[in-house]
């Protein structure tokens, strides 16, 4: 399993915590089904604390998400399923989840499903070029990279609704082929 890289763990996963891990994100979403915990991005870590003990580290797409409850209990269930007797799952909110943590398989499933995945926050990593002279700035700012409709391909679309069917979407159509759609908000 991938593990995300703002995760930190001060000792490597144990192939038993692989397995588990694997488990636990396997647990769909229930917000978004066609999404699971793992392709989501807010499964932070799995962890034996003994015997038949597990901990999960779960981060809540925002706080006071109301299918953080529902997850932990889907989680435990599975991890119940496979033999595991004492499961625990902890909410992490430090570092905050973010839609750059959604997986590229979690974006490529979102816009198979007629979801817009959230645009990319986070600047790349590399090198940034810095000048120390005096610079003189002809061009406009860069605009917001453009959300593409996951029917058609087109950019050219409208905001409908800031909200949608959870607080997470927006409401958008396309103004190509004049369908509706989610697009999964940047957070």
């Amino acid at each position: 399993m991938v593990t995300p890289a703002h995760t930190h763990q001060d000792q490597q996963e144990t192939p038993l915590e692989a397995e588990l891990r694997g488990l636990a994100g396997s647990v769909p979403d229930p917000e978004l089904p066609v999404l699971n915990l793992e392709e989501l991005g807010v499964l932070r870590a799995v962890h034996t604390r003994g015997p038949g003990r597990v901990e999960v580290e779960l981060s809540p797409t925002y706080t006071g998400c109301p299918a953080i409850e529902t997850m932990s209990a889907d989680i435990e269930r599975v991890l119940h399923e496979h033999g595991i007797p004492e499961v625990t799952v902890r909410p992490v909110l430090s570092p905050a989840w973010s839609t750059d943590d959604i997986t590229p398989e979690g974006r490529r499933k979102l816009r198979e499903f007629g979801i817009a995945p959230p645009r990319t926050t986070r600047a790349p990593a590399g090198p940034v070029t810095l000048s120390l002279g005096p610079t003189r700035h002809t061009a406009s700012p860069p605009t917001a990279e453009a959300i593409a409709c996951p029917h058609c391909g087109s950019t050219e679309t409208e905001l409908l609704s800031r909200f949608s069917s959870t607080a997470c979407k927006a409401l958008r159509r396309c103004l190509s082929c004049r369908e509706p759609f989610d697009h999964f908000k940047e957070l």
